[in-house]
């Protein structure tokens, strides 16, 4: 009798491994979601710098009734500037949003408000990218709902587009509302 080779089975156990592993993951309740170890936990405390000519940002705002947005964006990002739109509408809408700009040139930054619009009630910098990582962000464009205790109700990694603002942002912000 023959006997196989056990280099003959590795390649379709292997297979079989990664197919499990893929299959797993596409289960999941949402598979484009990146969980932060900060969901339904106070947000991180930060300390920025001011951005020159606007309202600063400080933690102490994020404790105010209602919900609220914390954007992590920067000039040098194209993602930031496709997302920009959809934050000026929920401006515009009444909601609270506040801006943390990462890695940036001050003059640069201003220049990307002063063309597209500020949306931020607030902002600071980050030149350091130090409450960036204490924030768990991985790049900008980045935004966390926050409810009225200050509490992160979700984090969305990459730009808001129209669709994303529906069907992920609002409902957060819903969420975050009637807490």
């Amino acid at each position: 009798m023959a006997r196989i080779s056990p280099l003959v089975i590795l390649p379709p156990v292997i297979f079989a491994a990664l197919a499990g592993l893929f299959l797993g993951g596409m289960m999941r309740e949402d598979p484009d979601a990146l969980p932060t170890v900060f969901g339904g936990k106070p947000a991180p405390a930060f300390s920025l710098e001011s951005l020159p000519g606007r309202d600063p940002f400080s933690r102490e705002m994020l404790d105010v009734e209602g919900a609220k947005l914390v954007n992590f964006w920067a000039s040098w990002c194209p993602p930031c500037r496709l997302e920009h739109p959809q934050l000026m509408r929920l401006e515009a809408e009444g909601l609270p949003v506040y801006g943390v700009n990462l890695k940036d040139d001050d003059d640069k930054a201003i220049r990307f408000l002063e063309e597209l619009g500020d949306p931020y009630r607030g902002v600071g910098t980050d030149p350091r990218g130090r409450n960036m990582i204490d924030w768990g962000v991985t790049a900008p464009p980045e935004t966390f709902v926050i409810d009225g205790d200050g509490k992160v109700v979700l984090r969305f990694a990459g730009p808001i587009t129209a669709e994303i603002l529906e069907k992920r942002i609002m409902p957060a912000i819903e969420d975050a509302s009637a807490e």
